[in-house]
C-alpha cells in the first residue's frame, strides 16, 4: 500500500514556490498516515519537457520480502511509478514486490509498442490500484485508478495551472476542489502541450464484444469480465412445495439441484479470489495477518468461513465488530448497554457459528466500542479523509469504518474481556456483495414494482456504478489506520462469474426478506454449515452500528456535512 501524492507546475510558472511547498507539506502529512506511520517515504523532482515534477510516496510493507520505497525509478529510461495497488492476476509476481514487476513489464510493453503499452499493461493487471506513471522520453504523466475503483486517487488543479494527484485531499486551501479520478478511464498528461490541464488525453474502459481479446486491439483497455446478463426465464409463482417449506434456516431449500453448479462455483471463485489476497501478506509473527471488519451478516460470515479454509492452521483471524454509544437511540430506548446494538448482536451470534465449524481456528473476536465522545473527538479528521465526498450518509458510513478498522477494543473470549489493539494490517470487507446479488431494497421494490426485468436492468445498472461509487471513500478511510481493504467480492474472476449468471440464479424476490436477495450467496452459506447467518436481512452499517443520526432524526442522509 502507498500514499501518493504529485505536483506538477510549469517550469516558467511565477507563482510562490512558499505555497507549492505549504501544499507539499500539508498534502506529505496527510498521506503519510499518521496514526501509525508508513514503512518508507521518499521523493523526488524531475524536469520533463516544460513541467517540473515533484513526486512522493508514503509505503506500508504488504508485499515482497522487504520494505520496497517508492517512487520506483526505471535505471534505463528513467521513467518513474508511484504504485498503490496489489497485483493479484495478470503478471506472475511470486513473492516478489509486485510494483517492481509492474515497472518492469511496462518497460518490456513499451519497447515493444511505446505508443500503446500503457493500455496493453493494465489491461492484463487484475487487483485494485491507482497509479502515478512519468514516461519522460515521451513527456507524458499517465495517472488512473483501476476499473471498480477501489483505490483512492484525488485530482486538483490549482489557480496558478498547476495540478496535483494525491491519495487524499489536503483541505488546507480551500480555494479549488479535489475531485475523484474517474475509474472508468485512464488519464494522460501531455506535456508536450505548454498548458497541463488542456493536455489531458482519455482512455476508456470497454467491455470484450466481437471477439475482441485483451490486447488485440491497441488502443482498446478491455475489461475481465462481461455486462450482466439481463436475461430473464419464464418463472411462475413459488410452487405450493415451496411455500410449504419452512425456509428459516433454508435447509429444505426445494429445487436445490438445479442451484448446486451454481452454489459450487461460486465457492470456487470466492476461495480464489480470498487466497490470492491474502497469501501474498508478509508474515507477522505471532500476530494474525488478515482480518475482518463484522457484523455477523451473509457477506462477512461466508468471507470469514472461506478464509479460515486457506490460512494456515496456526493464524489467527480477527473479527472487528464496531458499536457507538449514539445518544438520541440511548434516550428512546431501554438497553442493558449503549453497545447493545443490532450488529454486536449478530456479531456475537456470527462468532459464535464461526468457532463452531471450525473451532480449531483461534477467532479473536473484538468488540470495538465507540463513545460519543470520541466520535466528537475524531469527527473533523474524519470528515478531512472523506473530502471530496461530503455528506451526512458519507460521514455515519466513514466514521464507523474508521472506528472499526482502527482495530482498538476489547477481545472476547468465554472467560474473559481483554483490552486489545488490532495486528492485522489487511482487513476483508464484503463490498460488491449487494450490487451483484440483489442485496439493497431497491432491488426489492424494482420487482415488486415492475416484476423480473425491471430488477434485471436494476441489478445490471448497479453493478455499472460500482466504479463510482464509494469504494474510493472507503480506502481513504480504512488506510489512514495503516490498514488495506481488500474486497473479495469485487475480485475480476467473481464479478466475471455472478455477470454471466442468470438473475434467477442469483436472487428470487418471490422469497421473503431475508431469504430472496442474494438468494445464491444464502444458499453458499448454508453449504458452509452458516445456519443462522444464512437468513439475516441486510442491514446497512450505519444503522447496524448505530452511527446515523446520532444527534437528530431530522437529518437526511444526503444533506451535506
Amino acid at each position: 500500500m502507498c500514499g501518493i501524492q504529485v505536483l506538477i507546475t510549469q517550469t516558467s510558472d511565477g507563482a510562490d514556490t512558499e505555497t507549492y511547498n505549504e501544499i507539499w507539506a500539508n498534502l506529505t502529512a496527510t498521506n503519510s498516515r499518521r496514526e501509525l506511520g508508513p514503512d518508507a517515504h521518499n521523493e523526488i523532482s524531475v524536469n520533463v519537457g516544460p513541467a517540473r515534477i515533484k513526486l512522493g510516496a508514503h509505503v506500508l510493507h504488504l508485499r515482497g520480502p522487504h520494505t520496497q520505497a517508492q517512487p520506483l525509478v526505471s535505471q534505463t529510461t528513467g521513467d518513474i511509478l508511484c504504485w498503490n495497488g496489489e497485483v493479484f492476476g495478470g503478471l506472475d509476481i511470486g513473492n516478489r514486490n509486485d510494483g517492481i514487476e509492474l515497472l518492469n513489464e511496462l518497460q518490456r510493453q513499451k519497447t515493444h509498442d511505446p505508443r500503446t503499452y500503457i493500455q496493453r499493461t493494465m489491461s492484463k493487471i487484475e487487483g485494485p490500484y491507482a497509479f502515478v506513471y512519468v514516461d519522460r522520453e515521451q513527456k507524458h504523466v499517465w495517472y488512473a485508478r483501476d476499473y471498480l475503483g477501489r483505490r483512492s486517487l484525488l485530482t486538483k488543479t490549482m489557480d496558478s495551472g498547476a495540478m496535483l494527484v494525491s491519495s487524499v485531499a489536503d483541505t488546507a486551501d480551500e480555494s479549488t476542489a479535489w475531485t475523484e479520478v474517474a475509474a472508468q478511464k485512464i488519464y494522460c498528461v501531455d506535456l508536450n502541450t505548454r498548458s497541463l490541464d488542456g493536455g489531458i488525453l482519455e482512455y476508456s474502459w470497454q467491455y470484450a464484444a466481437g471477439g475482441l481479446e485483451i490486447g488485440a486491439e491497441d488502443e482498446h483497455l478491455v475489461l475481465p469480465f462481461g455486462r450482466v446478463d439481463q436475461t430473464v426465464d419464464d418463472i411462475g409463482p413459488i410452487s405450493d412445495v415451496a411455500s410449504s417449506v419452512q425456509l428459516s434456516d433454508l435447509a429444505e431449500f426445494p429445487d436445490i439441484c438445479k442451484w448446486q453448479p451454481y452454489i459450487d462455483q461460486l465457492k470456487s471463485e470466492l476461495t480464489q479470489a480470498v487466497k490470492s489476497r491474502v497469501d501474498s501478506i508478509p508474515p507477522n509473527g505471532t500476530h494474525a495477518r488478515c482480518g475482518v471488519l463484522f457484523s455477523g451478516g451473509v457477506d462477512c460470515m461466508v468471507l470469514a468461513a472461506i478464509l479460515t479454509t486457506v490460512l494456515p492452521r496456526d493464524e489467527p483471524i480477527e473479527l472487528f465488530n464496531v458499536a457507538f454509544e449514539n445518544p438520541r437511540q440511548t434516550k428512546l430506548q431501554s438497553l442493558d448497554s449503549v453497545y447493545d446494538v443490532p450488529d454486536r448482536k449478530t456479531g456475537r451470534l456470527g462468532w459464535n457459528e464461526l468457532e463452531r465449524i471450525d473451532p480449531h481456528r483461534e477467532w479473536r473476536f473484538i468488540e470495538c466500542d465507540v463513545p460519543y465522545s470520541q466520535v466528537i473527538e475524531h469527527k473533523s479528521h474524519v470528515q478531512q479523509l472523506l473530502v471530496p465526498s461530503c455528506t451526512v450518509m458519507d460521514m455515519s458510513i466513514g466514521i464507523a469504518l474508521w472506528f472499526a478498522s482502527r482495530g482498538h477494543g476489547t477481545r472476547v473470549t468465554a472467560t474473559s474481556r481483554t483490552e486489545y489493539m488490532g495486528q492485522s494490517r489487511v482487513l476483508l470487507l464484503g463490498m460488491g456483495a449487494d450490487e451483484q446479488l440483489g442485496g439493497y431494497s431497491r432491488h426489492r421494490s424494482a420487482w415488486d414494482k415492475s416484476g423480473p426485468h425491471a430488477l434485471a436492468r436494476e441489478i445490471a445498472l448497479d453493478v455499472e456504478r460500482i466504479a463510482t461509487r464509494n469504494l474510493g471513500r472507503d480506502d481513504r478511510v480504512v488506510s489512514d489506520n495503516a490498514k488495506e481493504a481488500r474486497f473479495p467480492f469485487l475480485a475480476a474472476n467473481v464479478v466475471a462469474f455472478l455477470s454471466q449468471t442468470p438473475i434467477a440464479y442469483k436472487m428470487d424476490m418471490r422469497y421473503a426478506r431475508g431469504v430472496g436477495e442474494k438468494l445464491l450467496l444464502r444458499l453458499l452459506a448454508r453449504q458452509l454449515g452458516l445456519v443462522q447467518a444464512c437468513v439475516l436481512a441486510k442491514r446497512a452499517i450505519q444503522f447496524g452500528a448505530r452511527t446515523a443520526k446520532m444527534e437528530s432524526s431530522q437529518t437526511r442522509g444526503q444533506d451535506f456535512l
